[in-house]
This record gives structure tokens, C-alpha cells and sequence, in this order.
């Protein structure tokens, strides 16, 4: 099992090139199960979750082709309706599949997903969905089993906001008979980019953005050649690197609209933020101050970002206060930053971060994928040399982050 070694102490300088987005990939590169033909997507990140979603989409009878930075995906040929477990177990966006095999096929038997251990994540949201759709809906021997003729529009509330849950009923509301509106839907950018594919497809969605998204059946989609939106939580992970190191990074192929709530907060630390169209300039010099964040939906602040900022905090001068509202479980870095000489006290969904000088290297161990990044921002700064274990939650979300440390200037390996 891979291993990251990262020498602290070295502040972050020079350029660093954004990477597509994985939350806008998996549920694109899925909706061309919804076309008869072959759609082409470029500036598609390598990772782990990208190569498990086109097994899952080979499993189930799509021709998928990747290169550097490109998947193309043939649909056209003869779709199977069953997502078996071993591949989804790997994977919680591989419920995604759900509502576009049932609206094309009018059956689907998907297993029930895996993913990060950071909070149980239920999927009641998408079945309650479809079954509004006018899915028949049951539980059996661990998979989800849908049937339906053709889907009927509806209106659809969801409880909570759900990411994926959005995705998922606009993906089956394209080719329902009718109108469907989704209320209380997430606004995410990748729910907008997601609405835009669709679009080219020939779906007619409206109000993507926003939390009523309208969308009027159509008897059919067509393949498309889309591009990945930049991933804003590689660039806001970037960022606070800068900060953190006392650096000075250059961040090109971002999308800083994306990350207004994230900016906003490390301005507040006293980081210095200037945007140039899709270029961010980070710097930072002298202490961090410290500054209390609490995650929220999407334009709030970022749940994916939590992680980070907590190490952020743990050398700022001062004391701050994180509140997770999102999922139960996303403390779970707070053992391994403590390992690290980190001062955090954890009460329920907050956590009291008192600055302390510095940290100190050790051992540590990921947990999840935002867990893998904050212990590596944590190694590069803490004085010694710093091992993170089990990596692999790393590279299902981000392309080569060690690679590009290293090229602004971090001492940072992996080794195999």
C-alpha cells in the first residue's frame, strides 16, 4: 500500500495547473447512459473514482475508451440493468446509474454504494425520487430494484439538500413524460455543469443554480462532446497550501467563482487573494490569524474543505471553531492532527482549534479523501519528516497531488 513521505518546512512557490473535476466527472461521464451513440469528454482528471465509473459503465454494456485527459463512452449497443456489487461498493456516486437505467430502460438492479467512511450518506432521497417518478421501488439482498414504464413528471422536495440525489432525478426526469420540478435541489457548480451536458444532449432543464430546477421530458437524448469543469476543491487545496507554507502560488485553470466562500475565509487569515479571470495569485506572509468557518450546501462553505482549513488553524494565532453540518462522521482527522502536536477539542459537529507554534511529524494514517490532503498540508509544514498510510483514499480524488507539491518546490515522495 502506497505511502506519502513529506519533509516540512518549505514554503510553496511557483505555478500549479488545476486538474477537472471529479464531483462534475462521475455523474457526466454516467449520464451518457441516457444517448444511443458515442460521447466524447475532455479534461477528465485520472483517478481512482474516474477508472472504477468506466468499469461500471463497461459492466453494464458501454464501450469506454480513455486517453490522457479523455473518455469517450459508447452507450449505442445493448444495455445491461444491473450494477453489480463489486464494482459499486467501491464507489458511492455509482448509485448515479440508478436513474438513468430506469428512464432508459425502465429497470435497473444497482447494489447498494460504498465510498469514504465519513457518515452514513443514505440514498432514501434518490428512491423516495424515483418512486415519485412512478418507480416501483424495493430492497432486496443488499440492491436497490426499480421498474417502471415510462417515468412520469412530478414534483419532487427533497427533505435535506442532496448532491447526488439532484443528479440522479435530473438525469430520469430528462426523458420522463412531462414536467418535473425539483424544490430544495443542490446549487453546486457541478450540479450547473451537469444541467449544461444534459442540455447539449437535447434535455430541456431550467434553473439549474438554483434550488427549484424545472425539466421537460424529452422522447430522446443525443451523445455530446462536453469539457470537465475545473475541480475547485483541488484549487481551494492548493490555496490554503500557499497559505499555510507562508508561499507564494500561482493557480492556473481554476474557477474562483466556485470558491467565493473559501476566499472570503482565508483573506480573513490574512492571506492575500487576487483573481485574474481563471489565474489565482496566493500569498502569504507573517502569522495566520484565525477565523471560525461552518460548512454549509453549496454557496457555503465547503464540507470537501473542512479538513484543510482545520490544519490551517491548528498554527494560527489564536483559537477558532469548525462546524461540520453536513456529514456526522468528518472529524476523524482530528486523532491524526493530534498526533501531530495539533491542539483540537471536538464537541458534537464542532471543533475548537487552538493555535499552537508548530506541529510535528509523525505517522499518520488517512481515512477518507479530504482526510489524505489536510495530513499531507499538515506534513508540510511540521518540523521533520511526516509518513501518511493508506493513500489510496487520496488518489481517488486527486491527480498526482504529490507530483505537484513537488513542483513548487515541497520535499514530498510516494512510495510504493
Amino acid at each position: 500500500m502506497d505511502k506519502i513521505i513529506v519533509e516540512g518546512g518549505r514554503a510553496l512557490r511557483g505555478d500549479v495547473h488545476i486538474s477537472g473535476a471529479k464531483n462534475a466527472a462521475l455523474p457526466i461521464l454516467i449520464s451518457a447512459l441516457l444517448t444511443e451513440g458515442t460521447s466524447t469528454f475532455s479534461n477528465v482528471p485520472q483517478l481512482q473514482d474516474i477508472h472504477s465509473t468506466a468499469l461500471l459503465l463497461e459492466n453494464l454494456g458501454a464501450r469506454v475508451e480513455t486517453g490522457a485527459d479523455t473518455v469517450r463512452v459508447d452507450a449505442g449497443g445493448q444495455i445491461q440493468h444491473e450494477a453489480e456489487y463489486d464494482l459499486v461498493r467501491k464507489m458511492r456516486a455509482s448509485v448515479l446509474v440508478l436513474g438513468p437505467l430506469v428512464a432508459r430502460l425502465g429497470k435497473a438492479r444497482v447494489s447498494l454504494p460504498g465510498g469514504c467512511a465519513i457518515g452514513a450518506r443514505p440514498i432514501n432521497l434518490h428512491l423516495k425520487g424515483l418512486a415519485a417518478l412512478g418507480a416501483s421501488i424495493e430492497l432486496k439482498h443488499g440492491y436497490v430494484e426499480a421498474s417502471a414504464g415510462r417515468l412520469q413528471g412530478t414534483d419532487i422536495y427533497f427533505d435535506v439538500v442532496t448532491v447526488t440525489g439532484t443528479e440522479n432525478m435530473m438525469m430520469a426526469a430528462t426523458l420522463a413524460n412531462g414536467t418535473t420540478v425539483l424544490r430544495n435541489a443542490a446549487r453546486e457548480p457541478e450540479i450547473i455543469a451537469l444541467a449544461d451536458t444534459l442540455t447539449q444532449m437535447g434535455a430541456d432543464i431550467h434553473g439549474a443554480g438554483t434550488s427549484v430546477i424545472t425539466i421537460h421530458g424529452v422522447s430522446s437524448l443525443k451523445p455530446v462532446e462536453a469539457t470537465i469543469i475545473p475541480d475547485r476543491i483541488e484549487a481551494g487545496t492548493f490555496m490554503m497550501a500557499a497559505a499555510l507554507t507562508g508561499g507564494s502560488v500561482t493557480i492556473f485553470d481554476s474557477e474562483p467563482d466556485h470558491l467565493g466562500a473559501l476566499i472570503d475565509k482565508l483573506r480573513l487569515t490574512g492571506t492575500d487573494i487576487k483573481i485574474d479571470g481563471q489565474v489565482v495569485h496566493v500569498n502569504h506572509e507573517g502569522p495566520l490569524k484565525s477565523v471560525d468557518i461552518k460548512t454549509q450546501p453549496y454557496p457555503g462553505f465547503p464540507t470537501d474543505m473542512q479538513a484543510q482549513f482545520m490544519v490551517l488553524m491548528s498554527i494560527a494565532g489564536g483559537t477558532s471553531m469548525i462546524s461540520e453540518t453536513i456529514f456526522e462522521n468528518r472529524f476523524i482527522h482530528v486523532s491524526e492532527l493530534r498526533r501531530m502536536g495539533a491542539d483540537i477539542q471536538v464537541s458534537g459537529n464542532t471543533a475548537i482549534v487552538k493555535g499552537v507554534p508548530h506541529l510535528s511529524a509523525a505517522q499518520v494514517m488517512a481515512t477518507d479523501l479530504r482526510a489524505s490532503a489536510s495530513l499531507i498540508l499538515a506534513g508540510l509544514v511540521a518540523e521533520g519528516t511526516t509518513q501518511v498510510n493508506r493513500v489510496y483514499h487520496l488518489d481517488r480524488g486527486y491527480q498526482a497531488l504529490e507530483k505537484k507539491f513537488a513542483g513548487l518546490g515541497a520535499t514530498i515522495s510516494r512510495i510504493k
